[in-house]
């Protein structure tokens, strides 16, 4: 099944996180028909593919039409060719073939990648990238990850790990990170740097920070990035203050990616986002005072996601379905 016929046909997507299997049959247009989810069994291969297995059962089985195939995205770093899981942080997969793996027990057209290179092929396709030239889809939550579209194309590198932004290092010798190094930018503008200096400012200061340990009984070891969001949203002054310094370090971070590519706009996704202007703002802010040449060159737009948590599987979906029409899948 390849050529132009298979654009009005919907597709299977399917988001793999650490806790849950998503999936969703998703229309030509990007409409969602039906969803489906199991949970993640991320310490076993074999289960996480029987989970997926089981949501492609139940969407599949739900329709009677044709479809076109399955778009996979999951948490962590693929080869270029997308048949190969490197690493996943949440899942067990170490140097998977797992392209290979589903091929064989799905028996239909595969695409396989990054979560948030899908959720980035998501927001060029139908959210707050269309039409642009040159799109950085930057996802905050846990930490930070991202996808670039450039000229209509997803790209994914050399060896298909570009845009992991959140390992880009902003402050030498700085907090360490779990991929090994100290002060990359996940460790100062994600929900986890959210909740990290919480923690470092209620031990010290609890007295500043006596609204949000009202929240955790008073334990400042339980403060995490969403306790400080939902302060921030009702008005916690410390809170309020803590977004604003992640806001700080995302202008900072994108100001050094325009730099580099130049992007027309930046799309801001992922579970931080939900705090728009009150992280977006500042991060405007610091952007147009360290944008290298400012004042001289227009800089990128930077604007919040507009698919929300269904993106990556929205755009796995089309992925697949681009795939099967050049005769690649």
């Amino acid at each position: 099944m390849t050529g132009p016929g298979v654009a009005a046909l919907p597709a299977l997507g399917i988001d793999i996180g650490g806790t849950k299997v998503a999936g969703g049959l998703v229309a030509p247009d990007g409409e969602l028909l039906a969803t489906a989810r199991r949970a993640t069994p991320g310490a076993s291969v074999g289960d996480t593919e029987d989970a997926i297995a089981a949501v492609v059962d139940e969407l599949a089985g739900g329709y009677e039409g044709e479809i076109v195939g399955v778009g996979v995205g999951a948490a962590g770093w693929f080869d270029r060719t997308g048949d190969t899981v490197l690493f996943s942080p949440h899942l067990a997969w170490r140097n998977s073939t797992l392209r290979k793996d589903l091929a064989a027990r799905l028996q239909r057209p595969l695409w396989v990648g990054n979560d948030a290179d899908a959720a980035a092929w998501a927001e060029y396709r139908y959210g707050a990238a269309r039409g642009a030239d040159l799109a950085l889809m930057i996802t905050l939550g846990t930490g930070i990850g991202g996808g670039i579209v450039l000229d209509g194309r997803l790209r994914r590198g050399s060896h298909g790990v570009a845009g992991e932004w959140g390992h880009m290092r902003v402050v030498p010798d700085g907090r360490l990170c779990a991929c090994g190094n100290r002060g990359c930018w996940e460790q100062y503008a994600s929900g986890t740097a959210l909740g990290q200096t919480a923690r470092e400012v209620a031990r010290t200061s609890p007295a500043a920070a006596a609204l949000l340990l009202e929240r955790v009984d008073c334990e400042p070891d339980r403060l995490t990035g969403e306790h400080v969001a939902r302060a921030a949203h009702d008005g916690d002054p410390l809170a309020l203050e803590l977004v604003t310094e992640v806001g700080y370090w995302l202008g900072q971070g994108i100001a050094d990616l325009a730099a580099v590519l130049d992007p027309e706009v930046v799309v801001i996704g992922g579970g931080v986002s939900v705090l728009g202007e009150m992280v977006l703002g500042p991060a405007r802010e610091r952007l147009e005072r360290a944008l290298p040449g400012r004042g001289f060159r227009p800089g990128p737009r930077v604007v919040v996601a507009e698919l929300g948590p269904q993106a990556g599987l929205v755009g796995a979906a089309d992925l697949v379905r681009r795939a099967v029409a050049e005769g690649e899948a």
